[in-house]
């Protein structure tokens, strides 16, 4: 029998028992980067305990930095601090605890698995969950690995470390079939695919209309590749970087506009007339989380419209729509999106994978690496809007 084989059924059996059969032994301590203070990362050395029967430990290998760890690093809105960030991240399983035989979607989970983690189960006290378990994305005690408290035996709680505890309740998935550049994707996937599916609930999403996306950021690129990819066939991408409109082309958008060439909203939603034949988008996303954006959005859909709001994940600040001429005259259809349900990281991979065999090439939407011992700088380069999506890596 070929030796890999032999250490294939070997790490297998061990695997089911609990035990770790990396070749390397588990070390007592890891690195994590922990945010202390606003826009303060220290990478620390902690005690890296035991799982137990329902745990899996995950050695890291990359996480992508959101918008959100941004919105953390600067201002801590949900009072987190001291956090370990990171939740677009991916690893490899080096322990199963016994009690665990599959992931979230039954596939067996081994050592040497490729693994991401989606959301963990709500309290028993959450109502949304109890009668509306579609909508637990909604519930207020939402938790997501890279945004959890701190906690005196598990400080790895987030990617941006060199370990993951994943614990019991947790929605994870075997990726194995995946690069590591499209693992890392999967996160901010499920936000597009979990926006696409609030979407279409409007019935304004199909091959024939014409879809606006303004703001061309990752998730508005994520989302121009997923409507390509789901077969919309008139995108048109609208940001005020010309690079970032280059790569809206290349996910599949068919017109592209910077706004900075317009020097009011009403002069920009002529130039979306003008590529409508002269009705407007049938349906627009709005992805800048800027409050003016987002008041001028209503302004390039036509009258029976829809809009998609997903870039305020936090508070931005209010804007200002006139009811009778942005709602009431055209029937807008309005949805707002908030994260993700775990069962929407199954099709937030399946789309990577589509969208890689009909050529989007979406792993470009990684622009820059950095290693964990340079996380700071990683966040800074973010901070300076460098690049798209920046991606830490961990020591392997």
């Amino acid at each position: 029998m070929d030796p890999s084989e032999i250490e294939r059924i070997v790490r297998d059996v061990l695997s089911q028992t609990g035990h770790a059969t990396t070749p390397q032994a588990i070390p007592t301590t890891g690195r994590a980067a922990v945010l202390t203070a606003k826009e303060h990362l220290e990478l620390k050395e902690f005690p890296l305990r035991g799982i137990r029967e329902n745990e899996i430990l995950v050695r890291v290998e990359a996480c992508g930095i959101c918008g959100t760890d941004v919105h953390c690093f600067k201002n801590d809105p949900f009072n987190l601090i001291p956090v370990v960030l990171g939740h677009e991240g991916t690893g490899e399983v080096v322990q199963v605890g016994s009690a665990i035989k599959m992931d979230s979607v039954g596939k067996p989970v081994r050592v040497g698995d490729k693994i991401v983690t989606s959301t963990l189960d709500t309290s028993d006290a959450c109502m949304i969950a109890k009668y509306n378990p579609s909508k637990a994305n909604l519930c207020d005690d939402l938790r997501i690995y890279g945004l959890l408290p701190d906690e005196p035996d598990n400080h790895f709680n987030g990617y941006f470390g060199e370990w993951l505890i994943i614990r019991p309740g947790s929605s994870f998935f075997v990726v194995n079939d995946m690069s590591l550049d499209l693992r890392v994707l999967i996160e901010p996937a499920a936000v597009a695919a979990h926006a696409l599916e609030r979407a279409k609930m409007t019935g304004l999403i199909n091959f024939r209309n014409r879809v606006v996306v303004q703001g061309c950021g990752p998730i508005g690129l994520m989302l121009v590749a997923i409507l390509r990819t789901a077969g919309v066939n008139n995108i048109i991408a609208i940001d005020g970087n010309d690079g970032r409109l280059d790569l809206a082309r290349e996910m599949g958008a068919d017109h592209t506009i910077n706004f900075r060439g317009y020097p009011s909203a009403e002069s920009l939603a002529a130039e979306v007339l003008n590529v409508t034949k002269g009705m407007g988008a049938h349906f627009a996303f709005s992805v800048t989380g800027v409050p003016q954006a987002a008041s001028s959005i209503f302004k390039l859909v036509r009258r029976g419209g829809g809009v998609c709001e997903v870039g305020f994940f936090v508070d931005n600040g209010l804007c200002s729509v006139n009811p009778h001429e942005d709602f009431c005259k055209k029937e807008i259809m309005l949805v707002g999106t908030w994260a993700y349900n775990s069962w929407e990281y199954p099709n937030a991979y399946h789309f990577l994978q589509r969208a890689a065999r009909i050529g989007i090439p979406v792993e470009k939407l990684i622009t820059h690496r950095f290693p964990l011992s340079q996380i700071s700088e990683a966040f800074q380069t973010n901070l300076r809007q460098e690049g798209i999506k920046i991606v830490v890596d961990a020591p392997r």
